[in-house]
């Protein structure tokens, strides 16, 4: 089965009717931060259809804003197409303006796709700054940025956010 994607209603609706598995694909710090109350931790980067004991029950997958669960989605149904599974459309933030209830332990914790833009822009800023006053060469620097933001949003995959994902403040619980 082809994952399909669902508003967080729907979802809501699913996990009282069918009690399936409310899995979060955020790094730990965003999870410990705030979550879905009852979801289970996988970050996107390491969830695998082995971690999933219950081949039968039906997985909700949830991350920020929905493109990591987009990725999870796609990578347990490649690796078992039998499983159900639904993406929440929008994460947890979706989640959140349905008025839906989370877990917040009040720490907070910039996302990662956050983390991210703030990282090109600080870059961006400091290659462009070298290039106009220490040397032209550092213009390839922004160019290889650029490059990178292209594949990014071409192919949906961030090797800048796995980078910043792997850093300790994002797996602190």
């Amino acid at each position: 089965m082809l994952y399909k994607e669902v508003t967080a209603q729907q979802a809501k609706q699913i996990l009282e009717a069918e009690n399936a598995i409310l899995i979060d694909v955020r790094e730990p710090a965003e999870h410990a931060s705030k979550h879905i109350p009852q979801s289970l931790l996988h970050p996107v980067g390491k969830i695998s259809d082995a971690d999933i004991k219950d081949k039968q029950q039906t997985l909700m997958i949830y991350c920020q804003k929905g493109m990591r669960g987009k990725k999870a989605c796609e990578k347990l149904t490649s690796e078992n197409a039998e499983l159900k599974v639904f993406n929440i459309i929008g994460g947890i933030e979706a989640w959140e303006s349905a008025g839906l209830t989370t877990q917040s332990t009040g720490a907070k914790l910039m996302p990662l796709d956050r983390q991210v833009q703030v990282s090109i822009g600080v870059l961006l800023v400091v290659f462009s700054l070298l290039s106009l006053f220490v040397s032209n060469s550092f213009g390839w620097a922004t160019a290889f940025i650029g490059v990178g933001l292209f594949i990014a949003g071409s192919t949906g995959f961030c090797g800048l956010g796995r980078i910043i994902a792997m850093m300790p403040w994002n797996q602190r619980t």
